[in-house]
């Protein structure tokens, strides 16, 4: 078997039926497996994926609760394709994706044969493709996407182009050996970052990879802003976890955020300032305190124009320009603050990855 598509779930059963009514779909219709891990769910999918089980080669499992990274390592114990494709349930995919993903591998090969010859693990060891959103994806969903691949938000290196010196998969879509797999021990305890942190393994191990630009998916991410927050919140928390793992690999790209928030509360902090001038200062400080709030918002407000411009221009919608405003914001923000609480807590503090996020994480 050519393809094993492994998914760990926590309470998605919707989800998984729109990822397995997308995989009915594929052009590719043989050589290849689904394996969902229930990760110890209360609202479980077991119902839905007994719908598809005479159409698809469909294998559940169901597990106590450890994470997404641990139970990907339970699928692909249990997966017999040469290739694991691992996917997040909030994906969908379009019709050829799977046709996308052997085209592109079969691209390679050449290339690999030559590799193989002159260094035996320079060989393609894992891929990973772009996300998108599906044109039936509420507006904050797309406005969500938007501030995640956007090069205002981003520098656009979640947008399908690799803008850094290599590129790593993420476990949202991304494709490994499973030899290679087996032989690197899967992803680690880590509950955030984990895709990254194997990502860096591969390529430290000195094996390769690469990006597949048409292998892509329809990626929901998260469906409010709530949960958007906390979501971007632990990925700045990862991005110190992964610098302490590999060091080097912290780029002033990852920084940006950071910068960003820091800036936003600078600018938050000299507005309030002024608006406590302007109210109960003499005329002249009034006036003074009046012009402080001007120029303070002035750089916010730019920022929020460019990103309403740009967002309305690329989702052909008014309101996803308007929402993007607030995600782009939560984004930065979320991952700014997530950054500055880990490097406090295990940069300053001192205390290890599991002693500094224990209850965060890993109770």
């Amino acid at each position: 078997m050519k393809y094993s598509v492994i998914v760990p779930v926590f309470n998605r059963p919707d989800e998984v039926s729109e990822l397995l009514e997308s995989l009915t779909q594929q052009t590719a219709k043989d050589d290849f497996e689904v394996i969902i891990v229930e990760d110890g769910s209360k609202k479980t999918c077991k119902d839905v994926c007994d719908k598809y089980a005479d159409i698809l080669s469909l294998h559940y499992y169901y597990k106590d609760n450890s994470g997404p990274g641990q139970s990907r390592n339970y699928g692909v114990e249990r997966a017999q394709g040469e290739w694991v494709i691992i996917l997040d349930s909030d994906v969908v995919l379009p019709d050829n994706y799977l046709e996308m993903v052997e085209r592109s591998l079969c691209a390679t090969a050449a290339t690999n044969e030559t590799d193989s010859e002159s260094s035996g693990r320079s060989v393609l060891a894992a891929w990973g493709g772009p996300d998108a959103a599906h044109p039936d994806f509420t507006p904050v969903q797309k406005a969500i996407s938007y501030s995640m691949t956007s090069f205002f938000t981003t520098g656009g290196i979640r947008g399908g182009k690799a803008k850094l010196d290599k590129f790593y998969p993420r476990s949202y879509n991304m494709g490994i050996r499973r030899e290679v797999y087996q032989q690197l021990g899967g992803f680690t305890r880590m509950r955030f970052g984990e895709d990254i942190d194997f990502s860096y393994r591969i390529v430290e191990a000195g094996y390769r990879t690469a990006l597949f630009p048409e292998a892509w998916v329809w990626h929901k991410r998260r469906t409010d802003f709530r949960k958007f927050f906390r979501q971007v919140y632990n990925s700045g928390i990862a991005r110190i976890n992964l610098e302490k793992r590999h060091p080097g690999t912290l780029k002033l790209v990852h920084l940006l955020p950071t910068v960003f928030t820091l800036g936003v509360i600078a600018l938050v902090l000299v507005f309030v300032s002024g608006l406590m001038m302007s109210s109960f200062g003499s005329h002249d400080v009034k006036m003074q305190g009046q012009l402080v709030c001007r120029l303070s918002l002035m750089p916010l407000a730019l920022y929020a124009l460019i990103i309403f411009a740009d967002s309305s221009l690329r989702n052909h919608s008014l309101y996803v320009g308007l929402l993007s405003i607030p995600a782009a914001f939560v984004q930065l923000c979320g991952y700014g603050l997530g950054f500055i609480e880990s490097w406090w807590k295990r940069c300053v503090m001192k205390k290890d990855e599991f002693q500094a996020f224990e209850k965060n994480f890993y109770k």
